[in-house]
């Protein structure tokens, strides 16, 4: 066996033996352990050396080392029972244990979580399936299948989080709106289709009262033979009034919107601030034949209603929140309040 090898073995001897005869009590005991018997100790380290040995030699110093470490062991263990357990270091004030102490906190669901489950069962009470989809998305599904022409403000890349390495052929970018997942279902299933889609969106907002960079959606799609405004507007009431109680009065302001023909604003009427407002809480309107066409449905067959609704701007209109930021700052006494 190679002589540096050997020397290696006995250096580690020694120097475990000086250590060993200098423990004198069990800290410094546990400290000896850790040094060489550790899982991270000076033995290990030397097992470790085993791959750069020759093969011919290899079995030799394996039981050289080996021969060491029980060594070791064995003067651990009867060390360890000389010496007995260590003492508790006591420092600072004696605890008086009879004092009564602080209780703990309880965490909770976060306002957006429950106000997203609340949403799942009220539309869920309506007959809506619950669906998702990816976060990032193409171009195709976040656009152009939804008729939005390459020209309209929206497709701004200055209005978009574009992801640099994407396919220039068809750019990916984080979906700016849930209605992505609504052509992603209809790509994939045959109607009659009822569903609603929730989840995080993204546009490169600045930061306020109102706004913010990322937020959540919920799209609502029901699709089948002669559906109608009435029937979207039904649902909207029914939904209002489960939501926000069935004293709430809404209204629907003609809009514009390319997935949807004719299109509508939301309005609910609520007080803010000691006065009755009509305050937007999203948009609808009925499917556009081009979005049809885009997933293979015969516009002259089927018809469809959609509407968006932002899931923060609905909790804020419910408990009174008057500033978005709130709801990701996560300060415990803000989010108590739920």
């Amino acid at each position: 066996m190679s002589p540096m090898m050997l020397s290696k073995i006995d250096e580690l001897d020694v120097q475990s033996t000086t250590d060993f005869n200098a423990i004198q009590d069990p800290d410094s005991l546990e400290q000896f352990r850790i040094k060489y018997l550790g899982s991270k100790g000076q033995v290990k380290s030397l097992m470790g050396l085993l791959k750069d040995v020759p093969k011919e030699d290899k079995p030799a110093f394996g039981q050289r080392a080996n021969a060491l470490r029980q060594k070791l062991q064995t003067k651990f263990d009867e060390k360890k029972k000389s010496l007995g357990k260590s003492k508790p270091k006591i420092s600072g004030p004696i605890i008086d244990i009879t004092e009564q102490g602080i209780s703990g906190t309880h965490g909770r669901q976060h306002i957006l979580s429950q106000t997203i489950d609340e949403l799942i069962d009220v539309f869920g009470r309506m007959g809506f399936a619950t669906e998702t989809g990816p976060e990032v998305e193409d171009e195709y599904h976040n656009f152009i299948a939804l008729n939005i022409p390459e020209e309209h403000p929206a497709r701004d890349p200055l209005d978009n989080f574009y992801l640099a390495e994407s396919d220039q052929t068809n750019p990916h970018l984080l979906r700016s709106q849930t209605s992505t997942v609504q052509i992603r279902v209809m790509e994939e299933t045959e109607p009659p289709i009822r569903i609603v889609s929730l989840g995080r969106v993204y546009r490169p907002d600045e930061h306020d009262a109102t706004h913010f960079s990322m937020f959540h959606q919920i799209e609502g799609l029901y699709v089948d033979k002669n559906v109608s405004m009435s029937d979207m507007k039904s649902t909207l009431i029914q939904f209002v009034k489960a939501y926000f109680g069935q004293d709430t009065e809404i209204r629907l302001r003609p809009s514009f919107f390319p997935f949807t023909e004719p299109s509508a604003e939301l309005d609910v009427k609520m007080t803010v601030k000691g006065k009755e407002q009509w305050i937007e809480v999203g948009g609808c309107g009925m499917v556009d034949p081009n979005v049809f066409k885009a997933v293979g449905y015969d516009p002259k067959v089927w018809s469809g209603f959609a509407f968006g609704l932002g899931i923060e701007r609905l909790a804020m209109r419910k408990y009174g929140i008057t500033d978005i930021r709130y709801l990701f700052e996560n300060d415990v006494r803000f989010l108590k309040q739920f």
